[in-house]
């Protein structure tokens, strides 16, 4: 099993920033790509970004692209999402997933592991 948990949520005013955390434990070594996902009040969960676990590839949503940065820390096994120009339509549950197979998707099904979530609110 791996165990995922976020931090780093928050309230923030529209135009600002927010650095979301994902500490992974447990088997990490079977997790092959990380992906952030977020779910609005209401709403569908929905695939913000993801990348390969070893590094490298990633890949965005055409929401966030350009404002958002996924990065990971090896030596800590922490996934980072990096949330830039904070809007208010941001403003959901955000979770952090990992999967075993090294293709990334937009598919929450195609995740085998997930964290709790992390509230971000964005104020307009």
């Amino acid at each position: 099993q791996v165990q995922l948990v976020e931090s780093g949520g928050g309230l923030v005013q529209a135009g600002g920033s927010l650095r979301l955390s994902c500490a992974a434990s447990g088997r990490t070594f079977s997790v092959a790509a990380v992906g952030w996902f977020r779910q609005a009040p209401g709403k569908e969960r929905e695939f913000v970004a993801a990348m390969i676990w070893s590094g490298g590839s990633t890949y965005y949503a055409d929401s966030v692209n350009g404002r958002f940065t996924i990065s990971r820390d090896n030596a800590k096994n922490t996934v980072y999402l990096q949330m830039n120009s904070l809007k208010p339509e941001d403003t959901a549950v955000y979770y952090c997933a990992a999967k075993n197979t090294g293709v990334l998707v937009r598919s929450p099904g195609a995740y085998n592991y997930w964290g709790q979530g992390t509230q971000v609110t964005i104020s307009s």
